[in-house]
């Protein structure tokens, strides 16, 4: 689980910075504002800072195993985001543009979520067992489904002539 957890979480915090800072030929906060609001996702300043802190800090806390379960929802929901609405018109393959990439990295989170941040993790040293209970697992797994299902029905703008 060490390897997928900061394989998966250091690509989201990456694709994080790139929002955040414009890092790696990146979009920046304005950039990424932007994106937002041609997705149609309103207030896009909103959406834009929550995808970013979603991809960012949750990147980051799924790497280094701390409150894993909480971490790992974030990205399943930023996963589902990323493939259902930004990416899946344009088929499988990355190549086109497509979902294959993003779905790897969903994959990565899920895995996580479900089966734990393994035993070299922070969350190891923390005393906060409740969230690693799978009832509680599965219920932030719920509702991190629904949250992205929620966002990706969103109407979307119409195309432009």
């Amino acid at each position: 689980m060490l390897i997928v957890r900061v394989v998966a979480g250091l690509i989201f915090a990456a694709h994080g910075a790139q929002k955040a800072f414009g890092w790696w030929n990146g979009p920046g906060v304005a950039g990424w504002r932007s994106a937002m609001g041609h997705m149609g996702l309103k207030p896009p300043a909103l959406w834009a800072a929550l995808s970013t802190a979603a991809e960012l800090a949750g990147g980051i806390a799924l790497a280094v195993g701390f409150l894993t379960p909480l971490a790992a929802a974030a990205l399943v929901a930023q996963g589902l985001v990323i493939v259902l609405r930004a990416h899946w018109a344009a088929g499988f393959w990355s190549a086109n543009k497509g979902f294959e990439f993003p779905l790897s990295l969903l994959g990565g989170a899920s895995a996580v979520l479900f089966a734990g941040p393994g035993a070299w993790a922070l969350d190891v040293v923390l005393p906060v067992d409740l969230v690693y209970e799978p009832i509680v697992r599965w219920g932030i797994a719920v509702i991190s489904v629904i949250v992205a299902l929620i966002v990706v029905a969103m109407p979307k703008p119409a195309p432009q002539p």
